[in-house]
């Protein structure tokens, strides 16, 4: 298996030039309250290049004329705490593990950097400078970076956002497994939901089913929060207090992951709880689900990313049209505020470049098409994982129930 993260350390140097570094995080899980942590997730690009899960480790990765230097650091033996919270990793996992030979202590990291850096001739120092929150808490990568630029500041920071958003798009063969299972333990959820539902049940209840379904198919972690949106409350898009219940003769809107070795299924399903839709849900809903084949149809190597959601607004504005709902072509947004696609993988909005991205093989797409009728108290969304081949696409979900026969098939024999 390490195998895998030597390659992927392979890529990355190949985009740094000579006489650079490069310094990744693995993060470590922020207090939640007391002597209690939130759960650790690491860092993906610092996982995908070395494959270690522990939190508080540096890779530390130079490239000169004298070859690569390679180092992991991580904590030291933890003692008397190992009874508590179990043992840090040995210098001998972590290279089992990661494939690097050459194990450093997270104590000792920032004065062997300090000696590299004066003895190599290195001239740029690559970080992951991701910053979404102008205001928000600043990553080690961004806290480390003020370091540079005050003890070494002729340093020029490079960042490897960039880098590995393209690294990691295109999707590899042991990636896809595991989001093909972490997609089947999705489904398998979602039909459990299905199974169980019931007409004045709670959403939680209902999601109850979703989470057992995930943990005894051996997925800890999702993907994400659950939506459990019945009634009205499906046209909030991220509605996740699953608090309300769901009446006789409402839908409700599922959109849900599961997790499978930090790559992520990403599924919405929407249905009936008494098993049965009106008609008015039903045209609606049909109105999605042909937005949604269109979309998956138009999806090969070579087409616009943008193009997929004006694709899609410009059958709804026909499709609502024809049914009373707009007037205009800017109308549409009062029903539909989304984009009807993301990039999907080791995070659930996975990295890469929107704008004019050009779809290629290997791309890993939601397609996700919803109406959000307040006025009606409909909020549909249908979604699914597309896989960008080179003849075109795969639906990698293709084997969860969708349309309004399959649903009301299924509701009807459990």
């Amino acid at each position: 298996m390490n195998e895998i993260w030597k390659k992927n350390r392979e890529k990355l140097l190949a985009r740094m030039e000579m006489f650079s570094a490069a310094v990744l995080f693995a993060g470590k899980a922020p207090i939640k309250r007391g002597d209690e942590n939130y759960p650790f997730s690491p860092d993906r690009n610092f996982y995908y290049v070395t494959g270690i899960e522990r939190e508080d480790c540096i890779l530390f990765l130079a490239k000169t004329r004298t070859g690569v230097e390679e180092t992991l650091y991580i904590p030291r033996d933890n003692g008397v705490m190992a009874k508590w919270v179990g043992a840090n990793m040995t210098a001998e996992e972590a290279t089992a593990v990661s494939g690097i030979e050459n194990i450093g202590w997270i104590d000792a990291f920032e004065e062997d950097f300090a000696t590299y850096l004066f003895r190599s001739g290195i001239k740029k120092i690559w970080l992951d400078m991701e910053n979404r929150e102008w205001h928000g808490e600043r990553t080690p990568a961004l806290r480390f970076a003020e370091k540079v630029h005050c003890h070494a500041p002729q340093m020029v920071i490079g960042d490897l956002y960039p880098l590995f958003s393209d690294m990691r798009l295109i999707k590899e063969e042991w990636e896809l497994e595991r989001m093909r299972k972490a997609m089947d333990i999705t489904r398998l959820g979602i039909e459990a939901m299905m199974r169980t539902a019931k007409p004045n049940q709670k959403e939680y209840e209902i999601e109850a089913a979703y989470d057992y379904t995930l943990m005894v198919n051996g997925a800890r972690e999702k993907a994400f929060r659950t939506i459990a949106a019945g009634g009205k409350r499906g046209t909030i898009l991220h509605y996740v207090e699953n608090n309300q219940t769901v009446a006789d003769g409402e839908l409700i809107l599922i959109d849900a992951g599961a997790q499978w070795q930090w790559y992520n299924g990403d599924i919405s399903r929407t249905f009936p709880v008494n098993g049965k839709f009106t008609e008015r849900q039903k045209l609606v809903y049909n109105i999605v689900l042909e937005g949604q084949r269109r979309v998956i149809d138009a999806i090969r190597p070579g087409v616009q990313f943008s193009s997929l959601n004006e694709l899609l607004k410009e059958y709804y504005f026909t499709a609502l049209k024809e049914i009373g709902l707009v007037e205009t072509r800017e109308d549409v947004a009062k029903y539909y505020y989304h984009g009807v696609s993301h990039y999907l993988g080791a995070e659930t909005h996975d990295i890469g470049r929107y704008g004019d991205r050009v779809l290629e093989p290997g791309m890993v797409l939601t397609v996700e098409p919803g109406l959000y009728i307040e006025e009606w108290e409909i909020g549909i969304r249908i979604e699914d994982d597309v896989l960008v081949t080179a003849e075109g696409n795969e639906v990698m979900t293709a084997a969860m129930l969708k349309t309004v026969d399959e649903i009301e098939a299924f509701m009807a024999k459990e």
